[in-house]
């Protein structure tokens, strides 16, 4: 390798994930608190990473079943946030949802809590989510 190769910086891989933004009939959003890894502890909306040949939508059922035993109805676009962690970029599309069938089934996660509006900040947001927790508090 070169001495100019050694000294590139690799490019930041963008990881692709979309998030659930589930609310109930009383306007509450449910959120779910990491069980592992470098955010342990940390509140997130429940969903995951796009495999190859989903749409959004399919991923984002995919990952609740799996994450929640649930079944979702995806109302639509919420918004989309784009944000830089240390070792990637982030980019993660966030969908209005409702729950169809199911009981929220805790698979992965340490806790979950159903917030609403006024409750968004009492809980330690992911540092991706804090912008969007701006928004759904003068959009939802």
């Amino acid at each position: 390798m070169s001495q100019a190769q050694s000294n590139t910086t690799p490019s930041r891989r963008t990881i692709y994930v979309v998030a659930a933004i589930i609310r109930d009939a009383q306007g509450r959003i449910f959120a779910t608190q990491r069980g592992y890894g470098d955010f342990k502890d940390f509140w997130e909306f429940p969903g995951g990473k796009i495999e190859p040949g989903e749409t959004a939508e399919q991923a984002l059922q995919r990952e609740i079943w799996e994450e929640l035993e649930t079944r979702i109805t995806v109302d639509g676009p919420a918004h989309n946030v784009q944000w830089d962690y240390p070792a990637f970029h982030l980019s993660m599309q966030c969908f209005w949802c409702r729950v169809q069938s199911g009981n929220l089934l805790l698979k992965e996660h340490e806790a979950a809590r159903w917030l609403s509006i006024d409750q968004l900040d009492s809980v330690e947001w992911l540092p991706a989510d804090r912008d969007l927790i701006q928004k759904l508090k003068t959009t939802a």
